[in-house]
C-alpha cells in the first residue's frame, strides 16, 4: 500500500489548516502594510528617515524542567526528551522588529497588556533614530493591548511621530515580527525545556 501511495500524488495523512477571511476590508488593510514593506505609504515613497516597526507579543512561554536529562542525538537516534516536567513559571515575549534594518527590540514582562506595550514603544522610540524620524509606522495586529482607535490615539499622544497600522482581522501573519517568533519557537522553545533538569524530589507533570 505504501508503495502504491508513493507512486501517486495521494497522501491522505497530510493536511493544511487555513482560516477564511473575516475582515470585509482585508484587501485595503493588507495593501497598506504590503506597500510599507515596499517603501510606499498612501501612494508616495517613504521619506528619508521614516521607520517601520513590526510589533507583537508571544505570551505564556513556559519554562519546563524535565524530570530526567535530555538524551542527545546519536547515529540513527533523534534527541530524546523526557515526557514529564516541572513548571518553572511563564513569561511573555514582547518584540519590535525594524522592518528595514532587521534589528529586534524585546522585553520579557510577566504578562502582556497596554502598559508593557507602551513601555516597549517608549524604549524604542526614545532612541534618536526613531525619536527624530519624520514618521514611525507601527504595525500591530488586533490584540487587546493595542486594539482600535483608542490605541492609535494613545500611541500618537505619547509619540507624535508614531502612526499605528493594524493588520486585517485574523491576519497577524502579515506582521513580519511573526518571522522572528517562528525562528525562536523552532530553535529555542521546541521542545519546551529549561536548561537545568528538574530535581527528582519535585512533583512532575505529564506533557
Amino acid at each position: 500500500m505504501l508503495r502504491i501511495l508513493a507512486e501517486h500524488p495521494v497522501k491522505p495523512w497530510q493536511y493544511r489548516s487555513w482560516i477564511s477571511l473575516r475582515d470585509p476590508d482585508f484587501e485595503a488593510k493588507a495593501a497598506v502594510i504590503l506597500d510599507l514593506y515596499q517603501g510606499f505609504y498612501q501612494g508616495k515613497r517613504l521619506r528619508p528617515g521614516d521607520r517601520i516597526l513590526s510589533v507583537d507579543a508571544k505570551p505564556s512561554i513556559q519554562a519546563r524542567g524535565r524530570c530526567r536529562p535530555t538524551v542527545p542525538a546519536g547515529p540513527g537516534q533523534p534527541v530524546r526528551v523526557e515526557h514529564e516536567y516541572v513548571r518553572h513559571g511563564a513569561l511573555a515575549l514582547l518584540a519590535a522588529l525594524d522592518a528595514r534594518t532587521g534589528k529586534v527590540f524585546a522585553t520579557t514582562p510577566d504578562a502582556t497588556g497596554i502598559a508593557p506595550f507602551m513601555d516597549l514603544m517608549g524604549q524604542v522610540i526614545s532612541q534618536p533614530e526613531y525619536k527624530d524620524a519624520p514618521r514611525v509606522f507601527v504595525i500591530v495586529d488586533n490584540g487587546s493591548d493595542h486594539r482600535g482607535q483608542a490605541a492609535i490615539s494613545r500611541l500618537r499622544k505619547a509619540h507624535p511621530n508614531a502612526i499605528m497600522i493594524h493588520t486585517p482581522v485574523h491576519a497577524s501573519w502579515l506582521n513580519q515580527v511573526e518571522i522572528v517568533f517562528s525562528i525562536i519557537q523552532k530553535k529555542v522553545l521546541t521542545p519546551a525545556t529549561s536548561p537545568a533538569p528538574a530535581s527528582s524530589a519535585m512533583p512532575c507533570w505529564p506533557s
